[in-house]
Formats: C-alpha cells, sequence, structure tokens
C-alpha cells in the first residue's frame, strides 16, 4: 500500500504560480510512476503530468504543456507540480497518483491521495 497527500495547493490571481506536493509513504516510492489528475466541478478527472520511475521522462495534457512541470525526488519519496502562467480553467481539485507505467489513463494508477484545491481568479 502506498499512501498519497497532496499539498501546496491555494488560491492565486492567474498569471501566478503554485507548487503542488506529493509525498509517498508506505511502500518504496522509486517503483512506481507517478501522475497528476484534476477534477474540477461538474467534469470528470482529467490528466495533467505524469512522470517514470527514475524522472527521466514525462508527458503532458495539452492544455498545460509549456505551463506547468512535473519533477520528482526519489531521495524525499515527494513528486512535484510546478504550475506557472496558471488560468482561471485551472480551476480544480488536484490528484496525485502511483502506478507501474507512466499514462494518461486514470486506470493505470493504482493509488491515489485525497486531493489539494486549486482555485484561480481572473
Amino acid at each position: 500500500q502506498v499512501h498519497l497527500v497532496e499539498s501546496g495547493g491555494g488560491s492565486v490571481q492567474a498569471g501566478g504560480s503554485l507548487r503542488l506536493s506529493c509525498a509517498a509513504s508506505g511502500r518504496s516510492f522509486s517503483p512506481y510512476a507517478m501522475g497528476w489528475f484534476r477534477q474540477a466541478p461538474g467534469k470528470e478527472r482529467e490528466f495533467v503530468a505524469a512522470i517514470n520511475q527514475s524522472g527521466g521522462s514525462a508527458v503532458y495534457a495539452d492544455s498545460v504543456k509549456g505551463r506547468f512541470t512535473i519533477s520528482r525526488d526519489n531521495a524525499k519519496n515527494t513528486v512535484y507540480l510546478q504550475m506557472n502562467s496558471l488560468k482561471p480553467e485551472d480551476t480544480a481539485v488536484y490528484y496525485c497518483a502511483a502506478g507501474f507505467v507512466a499514462t494518461t489513463q486514470r486506470d493505470g494508477y493504482n493509488y491515489w491521495g485525497q486531493g489539494t484545491q486549486v482555485t484561480v481568479s481572473s
């Protein structure tokens, strides 16, 4: 079992930045690929970014490409999501997830955190 806890959410004005963190505990962190997803009110949970086990490969949703950066520190059992140039449409609850493949698909992840709220005002 891997326990994931997100932090770093909050309220920010459009154009601002936030850095989300996701700390893992339980089983070893390094065998898992990690992903970030988000869910806005009334919408399905959607893929944001994913990173492979070594941190050498990442994939992004088109909507965040060039603005968001996913990274990980295996020594700290933590994955990050740096979010720059935030837009009101980025407002959502952000979830981190752990799986064995850095996939864009929700069902590719075995463990999920509880989420952290990000609100971007115009």
